[in-house]
């Protein structure tokens, strides 16, 4: 992977309110270059370097990678200006809802079927197959607060909800259908103290007794790290969110071999491999290139006849 060349880049969200292309960006994806989308978490950071090394190997265009781009509309909107060619981490119950505005679905192969079919027709874009994992939003609490007022559930927060310190994805707090508007409706509380946070610093907040529950990740490596409880989503209130790359179609027709590369890694990572690969970034603290870089050597993605 020593052509993969990471690209730090910081947006607000002011490019896309103006209507201005991102600065930068289109220069960045050429005919002999792939720009993918990383976006602001270690998890999508360490997919598109996985995506980046599969295609520098088995084509013949090298990628650049566009890091901390901070929500699923600002990555959408650099795909669809051509400032990005690839997005490595998209989830089907957020596209559906937040970029779709369809209702949401508990189905999860319903929901891959939906966004498959309504961003080819919308956006000639193609939703590949499932990594393999399922990244839904989790509440969670140290195991002190736990014991300490029985919880198990995310029903069991409604009577202390007035007393609770809460911290949650800023992009959650605002979005329609699976967002804070829709949790309220579907649990039938609020809680009275919550704060919009950045999603990767959740978990030290909560860790350092700044938070008594954030809303998170489930394939976290700092769940573990931390030791916190997950609380059951005892509603089924959000919507399957299984990761995809997203590819537009006009790149898979310019890129002999680029389809095949990107199935390559379809079903291969699980809830509990992801889980590991953030924990080795966030916990022991190995930049999310290498992560991705050492899964696949050690799993042979750069044999000729790897699966």
């Amino acid at each position: 992977m020593n052509k993969l060349k990471q690209l730090l880049v910081l947006f607000g969200g002011l490019f896309l309110f103006a209507g201005c292309s991102f600065p930068g960006l289109a220069s960045n994806s050429s005919e002999d270059t792939i720009a993918i989308t990383g976006g602001i978490t270690t998890e999508s950071q360490i997919l598109g370097s996985l995506v980046a090394g599969m295609i520098e190997h088995y084509t013949d265009k090298e990628t650049t990678i566009i890091n901390n781009l901070g929500t699923t509309n600002i990555t959408h909107q650099a795909m669809l200006r051509g400032d990005a060619d690839i997005a490595s981490a998209r989830y089907t119950g957020t596209d559906l809802t937040t970029t779709l505005l369809l209702e949401p679905t508990k189905d999860p192969q319903e929901a891959l079927e939906i966004v498959t079919k309504e961003f080819k027709e919308r956006y000639n874009q193609v939703w590949f197959p499932s990594y393999g994992f399922d990244n839904t939003y989790v509440f969670l609490v140290r195991k002190d607060t736990a014991e300490k007022y029985g919880l198990k559930k995310v029903s069991d927060l409604k009577d202390i909800a007035n007393e609770l310190v809460v911290g949650a994805d800023r992009a959650w707090m605002t979005r329609e259908g699976d967002g804070y508007d829709g949790f309220k409706e579907a649990y039938g509380f609020e809680f009275s103290s919550i704060l919009p946070m950045q999603i990767g610093l959740v978990y030290d907040a909560v860790d350092a007794h700044r938070m008594d529950v954030v809303l998170g990740y489930s394939t976290d490596g700092r769940i573990a790290s931390y030791d916190l409880v997950m609380l059951e989503d005892d509603l089924q209130f959000f919507p399957p969110y299984d990761a995809s790359p997203v590819v537009s179609q006009k790149v898979l027709d310019d890129t002999p071999g680029l389809e095949d590369a990107i199935k390559r890694l379809a079903g291969t990572i699980d809830t509990t491999k992801m889980q590991e690969l953030n924990y080795e970034s966030d916990n022991n603290l190995v930049e999310p290139s290498i992560v991705a870089e050492r899964f696949l050597e050690e799993h042979h993605y750069f044999e000729e006849d790897a699966q």
